[in-house]
């Protein structure tokens, strides 16, 4: 794998690894009230984006980090919606 590769994985994975501490936190405590709903669903609708961007430019490290990411900040604003 080339250098370029091997530092789009690094930044994919700690970008994806970021997001994992707020959806820990609204699953065990239930509680959404200091996010922003607005945040988090135009968060949710850029990754999209670069997932198909990703998709598009068959770009590796761009697909991982965001379809991970995708999960991550969805499940996010899913407990957002629900909880408030």
């Amino acid at each position: 794998m080339n250098p370029v590769t091997l530092i789009g994985l690094a930044a994919a994975t700690l970008t994806t690894v970021a997001t994992f501490p707020q959806v820990i936190k609204s699953w065990r405590t239930k509680k959404t009230d200091d996010i922003s709903l607005l945040m988090y669903a135009t968060l949710t609708v850029g990754v999209i984006l670069w997932l198909v961007y990703g998709t598009l430019i068959r770009d590796l490290p761009v697909i991982l980090a965001n379809a991970f990411t995708f999960i991550i900040v969805a499940s996010v604003l899913g407990l957002k919606i629900k909880y408030g």
